[in-house]
Formats: C-alpha cells, sequence, structure tokens
C-alpha cells in the first residue's frame, strides 16, 4: 500500500532529482557512513574487513554512482525523426511496484537491487535475507538521510512465505529484481506463471542465482597463479559467494606441484571472529550452511574407502567456534561427483586431476557436467591453447576470465550475471540492468 501511494509523486519527480538521492547516499557511504555499514556487514554477516570494505563500501558506492551515470545514457537513446518531424522516446517506470528479494552475502547487491528499480522512477518493496537484516537497517538510514522520500522503497523483513506469497499474489506486482537460490527463483517464476491472468502488466524478471564455477588450468598454465586462484576463489568469504570457485580441473603433470603449493597455502589461512583484523575466513551464515556443507563433506569422506573422492584439507567444522569451519579441499576421481556439480556455498573445494590427452574431453565434462553458467576461470601460458578453451566453454560462464581467479567483478568493469541456472544474465553492473 506504502508503495503504491508514492508510486503517482515518485514517477513525476525529475530524474535528476531521484539521481540526486543516489549520489547524494553514495557521498555518505564513502564518508562518515562507510565504517558503519562496514561494521554492520562484519558483524551481522561475518565478513573480514577487506571483504566487507570491497562489497559495503566500494561496491555499493560504486552502483549508486554508475547508475544515474548509466541511467542518462539509457534516456540518452533517441530515435531518428525524418524531416519536419520529432520523435521522442520516454523511460517510464513500470505498472506497478517492484519486488526486490536480496541475498545475505553481499550488502552491495542488497543496496543495488531496490535502489536500481527506484532511480528509474518505480517504487519497491524490498525483503531482505533474513540473515542480513542489520545492514539493511542502515542501507535504509543512509537512502532516507539522503532524501529518499517514504514509501519509493519499503524495507519488509520476514520468510519468504510471510513476504513473498502476498506480494506475489498481488495484481500490483510489476518487476522482480532477485538474487538468491535457483530453487526459490524457479519457485517465483512458476508463481508468476500461474497468476499471470492476475496482473495488471507482464511482470519483468530479473534474477541472478547460483553457480557452480570453475577453475580450468592447461598444461601450460602457471602453477603460482593457478593456486592463488584456487585460495583466494573459494575461500574467501568462506566459499559463500555465487562466483566462488568450487570445482577445478587440474592436469596431471601440474598437479603434484599444485597439490604441494595449495595445501601449504591453505594451512596458513587464519580463522575466527572477522573483528580480529587478521582473520581471513569467518563464520559461516547460519547453523543450515554448517549442515548443508557438512552433509557434502561427510559424503565426500564415505566415498574415499571406494576410491571416488578424497578429503586432502580441511573436513571438519567445530561446535565450539560457532560456525567457523576450515577450509576443505577434495580430490574426485569421478568429474560428474556431486561436488564437481552441485553448488555448496561454502569453503569447499573439489578438485579433478585429468590426463594431459584427454584435456578436450575434459573441456566438454566441464561444460555439460553442471545446471550452472556463471564465472568460470582457465589459465595457460600456451595463447592457441587459451583460444581453443574459450571456445569450448564459450557457453558455461556469463563471467568468463583468463588467468585469474573466477570471483571479483568490479561494478563498470566486469557486468555481472550468468545464464543456464544461474540467472537471466541482465548484468548488473551496466545499463542492461536499468533497462
Amino acid at each position: 500500500a506504502a508503495a503504491r501511494k508514492a508510486k503517482k509523486s515518485w514517477a513525476a519527480t525529475p530524474f535528476q532529482h531521484r539521481a540526486a538521492i543516489l549520489l547524494k547516499a553514495a557521498e555518505l557511504l564513502a564518508g562518515r557512513r562507510r565504517a558503519l555499514l562496514n561494521a554492520a556487514t562484519m558483524l551481522g554477516q561475518s565478513k573480514n574487513a577487506l571483504q566487507a570494505e570491497i562489497d559495503s563500501a566500494c561496491e555499493l558506492i560504486d552502483f549508486w554512482r554508475y547508475n544515474p551515470h548509466y541511467a542518462q545514457q539509457v534516456m540518452s537513446e533517441q530515435p531518428e525523426s525524418a524531416p519536419g518531424m520529432w520523435n521522442m522516446l520516454e523511460q517510464r517506470p513500470l505498472d506497478g511496484f517492484v519486488f526486490a528479494v536480496t541475498p545475505f552475502n553481499f550488502t552491495s547487491i542488497a543496496g543495488n537491487l531496490p535502489t536500481a528499480p527506484a532511480l528509474m522512477g518505480n517504487t519497491v518493496v524490498w525483503k531482505p535475507a533474513s540473515s542480513s537484516v542489520f545492514s539493511g537497517h542502515y542501507i535504509m538510514e543512509i537512502l532516507k538521510e539522503a532524501g529518499m522520500p517514504d514509501g519509493v522503497i519499503n524495507f519488509v523483513p520476514g520468510s519468504g512465505g510471510q513476504i513473498g506469497d502476498p506480494v506475489m499474489a498481488s495484481g500490483h506486482l510489476a518487476g522482480i529484481h532477485f538474487t538468491g537460490s535457483t530453487a526459490v527463483f524457479q519457485d517465483m517464476w512458476k508463481v508468476i506463471g500461474n497468476y499471470i491472468h492476475n496482473y495488471g502488466c507482464y511482470p519483468r524478471i530479473v534474477g541472478e542465482t547460483g553457480g557452480k564455477d570453475f577453475v580450468f588450468a592447461h598444461p601450460s598454465a602457471d602453477v603460482d597463479a593457478v593456486v592463488t586462484a584456487l585460495v583466494r576463489g573459494a575461500f574467501e568469504y568462506q566459499g559463500q559467494k555465487c562466483s566462488a570457485a568450487s570445482r577445478a580441473y587440474i592436469p596431471a603433470n601440474l598437479w603434484k606441484e599444485v597439490k604441494r603449493k595449495l595445501l601449504d597455502q591453505v594451512a596458513t589461512i587464519r580463522m575466527g571472529d572477522v573483528t580480529d583484523f587478521r582473520t581471513f575466513m569467518g563464520a559461516v551464515i547460519d547453523q543450515g550452511a554448517v549442515n548443508d556443507i557438512t552433509g557434502y563433506v561427510k559424503r565426500a569422506r564415505g566415498k574415499d574407502a571406494k576410491g571416488r573422492a578424497r578429503i586432502i584439507a580441511g573436513g571438519k567444522f567445530e561446535d565450539s567456534k560457532g560456525y567457523v569451519g576450515g577450509p576443505t579441499c577434495i580430490q574426485a576421481t569421478d568429474p560428474h561427483d556431486e561436488t564437481m556439480v552441485e553448488e555448496i556455498f561454502g569453503p569447499v573445494l573439489t578438485i579433478h586431476v585429468y590426463e594431459e590427452k584427454d584435456l578436450l574431453k575434459t573441456l566438454r565434462i566441464c561444460d555439460k557436467s553442471s545446471a550452472y553458467a556463471l564465472t568460470g576461470a582457465i589459465f595457460a601460458q600456451d595463447r592457441a591453447a587459451l583460444i581453443k578453451m574459450k571456445d569450448e566453454l564459450e557457453g558455461t560462464a556469463g563471467n568468463f576470465y583468463i588467468n585469474d581467479k573466477p570471483t571479483g567483478a568490479v561494478v563498470g568493469q566486469q557486468p555481472f550475471g550468468g545464464s543456464r541456472a544461474s540467472g537471466t544474465n541482465d548484468k548488473a553492473g551496466s545499463y542492461l540492468n536499468l533497462i
């Protein structure tokens, strides 16, 4: 009701005034509000100081500055006019409200999903993840201080059913802006289909969902670069990134050296309380995450006796330390093992070692074995090999990295999104998302 009440006046607010609110919010976050939102993210979501800074400060500031810039580009695209006439294209908001559903793992995504549609003149109902309400509260404080009118963005914490069911049933639903699990997004799409006759318009559906992101090393790859990508890509923020490196394909000629250096680096990872700035890995988000992660690890341990998978590092959660569990590395002889194809969303990296002669076969297994297509990275010093690998893996990732880890996309530099079961590929961090 609040979103509907605010809709007419907000849509009539000139673009430069809507943009000014986000630009002012960016200035507040870049200045005196920076430490506050970083601290809320550290305490509420167990991010270490570095991960909080690049997320809840840098990336969200970028979203709030870049989106007004991109919106200007969108509005400047105008049709041709023949002599004696003037054709004009006007960008107006959708016919209803937008439902923004945000994840726990990135405060920047939580800040972008409701504000991007608001910038384009829409009013928004925002449901944050139940495990990241704390930082979301402070995002709302910043937006209010920047001048966001009441009713434009409505912050409504609660369970998916409690909030989502009445929202999805509303005839005024005009769009979904979602980041979260594949299963939840697919269920929402089904509900929209069931209610399609009830809506005043066809809802726009934009979603970024899961990933099973890979590192694929060629026999010519630089070992140190591969190892760094594995450690940083798999274990930063406890692997709780949809872009996290969670499966790797390593050639047999490099495996001995990769394994030694990987295990040496993993052994140095410091775990614990994120308020200790030396901490690299903190807690995973909740007990449910612990249960899911340990389930995969226990099943992998059960396969050890059969020679199908072997835990080569970690594999333990200590109840006395809350939800803090060590980085886990699994070596799987079967490239179709569940830990090679299913999203785990935790500090678990599974590695398949392939024979050099099986390069093409293994590239095609990488392409076809998992349902996702979000991020992926290939490593090689042989230029012809890079071209061949990229061609084989072209459909595997919306964000494709060469000789770099598959995480760390920057707004304006690597517009983010994936296809297949990873989302609608609408590229947050570019003008495409605003369209």
